[in-house]
């Protein structure tokens, strides 16, 4: 059982940094600093938009309007956050 929780926790971990990734990856290409039309550069930004954006999708739409700022991966991430201490503090130590 702790194998389970520390591939799950190593999953939530993973999804963390493509998380960040992705809204790197956004900042760059809103900025125009990366090429968007380099063909390695559009593969990496279309594996990003579809790894984050089932999960960030349900949030910009209950999100207000914010007039173009967007802070659901912000959202996602202490959603991750939270699970991840639920899952170390709260069900972790009934399995032990």
């Amino acid at each position: 059982m702790i194998a389970l929780i520390q591939t799950i926790l190593l999953a939530l971990d993973l999804y963390w940094w493509i998380i960040i990734a992705s809204a790197v990856f956004s900042w760059l290409f809103a900025f125009n600093v990366i090429n968007s039309s380099n063909q390695f550069v559009g593969m990496i930004g279309e594996f990003l938009y579809k790894a984050t954006e089932p999960a960030l999708r349900p949030i910009r739409r209950i999100m207000p309007d914010l007039g173009g700022i967007d802070i659901s991966p912000i959202i996602l991430l202490l959603l991750i956050f939270f699970l991840r201490q639920f899952i170390v503090t709260t069900i972790a130590p009934m399995v032990i």
